[in-house]
């Protein structure tokens, strides 16, 4: 297999360098507003969410993630020859159901439903990296893809982590299972166990599984196209990528 990360027939456009990226840094700072959004219509507390789970779930998050996540990668890479990349709103609307169905059975149900919801999560990042033309079977636009993951979930509000961890570039192949396990683990298992403590407040556990589990994936979604947006930027404009990051953090107030 060829090292070619971009898919071929990718046609060349005319780009206006500082408006894609001013359009970039938008939708950058606005990808967390729906996840506040939801739990604020839930009347949901974000800083209380993951002490209100069984102390037994909270010291299991990490394996649980690690589990769901290591299944996810396998899923997602195997039925990509099988099933084609969806739109971005298709994405949502089936993380809203399978969180609706997991959050009506509270944390039990919530668990089994998280490698199912992680692994469409990771299908709908591939997909958006199809879309700016860069191939997921390629093993560093692969583990972009898992990277992904690890930027803070639509409920934090550290967001200057999410942009240092577009700064790294590393590949699957250094560290393999045990990237995932000391890398994204750490920085995705409180993000899940915001979700999984959402469904299992009483009555509204199927609604707040579905409006999480929506408002996650357009997050994941929104961030995925800022991510390979400038990946993209970096290969058709001949920028270093991390002049283009530079830039961003200018247009964010990051520096």
């Amino acid at each position: 297999m060829t090292n070619v990360e971009i898919l071929p027939d990718v046609p060349a456009r005319e780009i206006d360098l500082d408006h894609e990226l001013d359009a970039l840094a938008a939708r950058y700072q606005g990808a967390s507003g729906l996840g506040m959004k939801v739990l604020g219509v839930l009347g949901m507390p974000v800083g209380g969410l993951l002490k209100s789970l069984p102390q037994e779930v909270q010291t299991g998050l990490g394996s649980a993630t690690e589990i769901a996540l290591t299944q996810a990668v396998k899923w997602a890479d195997g039925s990509r020859g099988v099933i084609k990349d969806q739109p971005d709103w298709i994405n949502a609307s089936i993380t809203a159901a399978l969180g609706a169905a997991g959050g009506a059975g509270g944390v039990t149900s919530s668990l089994a439903e998280l490698p199912i919801t992680v692994t469409v999560l990771l299908r709908a990042i591939q997909g958006v990296a199809a879309q700016y033309g860069f191939d997921p079977s390629q093993e560093s636009v692969r583990f972009d893809c898992v990277r992904v993951l690890a930027a803070n979930g639509p409920f934090e509000e550290d967001r200057g982590a999410d942009l240092a961890m577009l700064e790294q570039r590393a590949g699957l192949a250094v560290g393999g299972a045990k990237w995932i396990s000391s890398v994204i683990v750490p920085r995705l298992a409180p993000v899940l166990g915001q979700k999984l403590a959402a469904q299992a407040v009483p009555v509204i556990g199927a609604a707040a599984g579905a409006a999480t589990n929506y408002a996650y994936t357009s997050y994941y979604q929104d961030i995925t196209h800022v991510h390979f947006g400038l990946r993209k930027l970096a290969v058709e404009a001949d920028v270093a990528p991390d002049d283009l990051i530079a830039a961003m953090r200018r247009r964010l107030g990051a520096e």
